[in-house]
């Protein structure tokens, strides 16, 4: 079988692509696979790294406002689908996937012209711009959370959830808190912005430091390597407290988050996948940066199950996250009670989901 897998921008388009590409290739060692990206988002140092062959064209998104930049947007779109037709040529592929972000449009796109089978993955409660515009031209739609089902044709949508949930449900638990210097006997929460960081949250934790001593808990915190030289100052404190680790990122992430008892980050969908998948309780801060607020939509469908809590962005003191902590990791009954909530909400077997459309397809 031959695979041409098309996501970018964020973490959380790339991420499930790369999980499509591991499930087939253990189930098939034999398929071949092609990664179209673009040179300057985040899968160009992602998917090299994982050895999946990558090839890039040149996109960018429409501004909102009225502006002239977006006659080189509609230039690059349509200069972007000649490219994607050759690739895809030239490779020939059985199948072609998407999974958000402006490239995929012009990839996916260039598929159903060709009368590839096609398929696009939405994470989010609420459609990006790219995926909604495609659903008019793909042959099916995989989703994670029921409520984007309204923006897409109902005879073309299936829940799949996302494909990071069942790679995190095959990873085994390990001593993996002692890479960090922590101990792996004591309960500990993991804290993190997403793959960049995320500075309200920074904010937080380094008021927060102080109020972390003595606690019968550990903290894991990644800053993202923007963000990372602003603990120069408190690497005093940090080193004097033998429950708490900041570090830039966290490479080896789902190893984590198996050995870890609760998180405080983003509401992405890949986050949200992960942390249901393996039954996580979870103090959600919502980027407000996003379109449509839809982290806090993805938020909220864990918060309206008991799976969450949920902080405004624009709340969050160290003070508050301390005490929203304390909250979960101080009471064991309770942490124990949203953990069964968070894990009922989880679709563990999200990639045999989306590989029964696949199959159906080719």
């Amino acid at each position: 079988m031959k695979v041409l897998v098309s996501g970018g921008g964020t973490g959380g388009h790339i991420y499930p692509a790369i999980s499509i590409v591991r499930y087939i290739k253990e189930k098939y060692p034999d398929s071949e696979f092609l990664y179209i990206g673009t040179e300057k988002g985040l899968e160009s140092k992602l998917v090299p790294n994982q050895h999946i062959p990558f090839k890039t064209i040149e996109i960018q998104g429409f501004y909102r406002s009225l502006t002239l930049k977006n006659f080189k947007t509609v230039y690059l779109f349509l200069t972007s689908i000649k490219q994607a037709k050759q690739y895809i040529k030239e490779f020939q592929p059985d199948i072609v996937i998407g999974t958000g972000g402006y490239v995929c449009g012009s990839v996916v796109y260039a598929a159903s012209k060709l009368n590839i089978p096609t398929i696009i993955h939405e994470q989010n409660s609420v459609a990006g711009m790219t995926n909604k515009f495609l659903s008019k031209y793909v042959d099916k739609v995989g989703i994670c959370f029921t409520d984007a089902s309204e923006y897409f044709p109902k005879e073309k949508v299936a829940l799949v959830g996302n494909p990071r949930a069942q790679e995190v449900m095959m990873v085994d638990k390990k001593e993996v808190l002692e890479e960090y210097g922590l101990d792996s006997d004591k309960p500990t929460i993991v804290v993190f912005g997403g793959s960049r960081g995320a500075q309200t949250i920074n904010n937080a934790v380094k008021e927060a430091l102080p109020l972390f001593e003595g606690k019968p808990y550990q903290v894991l915190y990644a800053s993202g390597t923007i963000y990372f030289d602003e603990f120069d100052e408190k690497k005093a404190l940090i080193n004097e407290l033998d429950n708490v680790a900041v570090v830039p990122y966290i490479d080896n992430m789902i190893e984590v988050l198996t050995n870890v008892e609760a998180l405080v980050g983003r509401a992405g969908a890949t986050s949200m996948a992960e942390i249901t998948a393996l039954g996580l309780p979870s103090i959600l801060v919502p980027s407000p940066n996003v379109t449509d607020d839809h982290q806090t939509k993805n938020a909220k469908s864990l918060v309206d199950k008991n799976a969450a809590l949920m902080i405004k962005d624009s709340d969050l003191t160290g003070q508050l996250l301390v005490e929203q902590i304390d909250k979960l990791m101080l009471d064991d009954e309770y942490r124990q009670t949203m953990a069964k909530a968070s894990k009922a909400e989880g679709i563990p077997d999200a990639m045999d989901r989306l590989y029964s459309l696949i199959q159906e397809l080719t």
